[in-house]
């Protein structure tokens, strides 16, 4: 198989159409706690921990999160 002088990863990068790392195709989702203490929560795709400390926290989740985490009763969409 031919590299071709690694063309291909120079066009990609020079097009300007690639991704930035940490991007996404959608926005990422703010979520408000409604507990009563703190929640530690787990990213269902990400792995990231989203830590709500106290009540009335507000996090930015990220959107591959955020389907799973309407799913928790003590968190809302902001």
């Amino acid at each position: 198989m031919c590299n071709c002088g690694d063309k291909r990863s120079q066009l990609v990068l020079s097009s300007g159409h690639a991704a930035a790392a940490g991007t996404g195709i959608w926005s990422d989702i703010w979520f408000e706690y409604t507990g009563r203490s703190a929640l530690t929560v787990k990213g269902f795709i990400t792995g990231r921990t989203y830590r709500f400390s106290t009540p009335g926290a507000v996090l930015l989740v990220d959107y591959r999160d955020a389907s799973k985490m309407l799913l928790v009763p003590s968190l809302k969409r902001k």
